[in-house]
């Protein structure tokens, strides 16, 4: 059973900085895609980065968070981050991790933290 941890969302001023962190267990993060996705009130939710890694590691990013949110791992904790940087309102939402294992979806999913940003 694979579970996922979401922690480290908060209220911010917009500029300021958050981590995010995404933990598991049950699968280990070194053999999957790992993504980061978003929900805003009234909003879908949309994809903000992922992480994967075979014989090195790539990363994504939404073209509204490049270069303000980066993504990495530590494997020996089997967890995976994401540095928010120079936030703004509308980075507002709820953050979830999720895990594709097996599958060309994500099918794995944590319980989300919240991030508010305030102008």
């Amino acid at each position: 059973q694979v579970q996922l941890v979401e922690s480290g969302g908060g209220l911010v001023q917009a500029g300021g900085s958050l981590r995010l962190s995404c933990a598991a267990s049950g699968r280990t993060f070194s053999a999957y895609p790992v993504g980061w996705f978003r929900q805003a009130p009234g909003k879908e939710r949309e994809f903000v980065s992922s992480i994967s890694w075979s014989s090195s590691t790539t990363t994504n990013y939404a073209d509204s968070v490049k270069g303000r949110f980066t993504i990495s791992r530590d494997i020996a904790k089997n967890t995976v981050y994401l540095q928010m940087n120079s936030l703004k309102p509308e980075d507002t939402a709820v953050y979830y991790c999720a895990l594709r294992v097996a599958s060309t979806s994500y099918n794995y999913w944590g319980q989300g933290t919240q991030v508010t940003v305030s102008s």
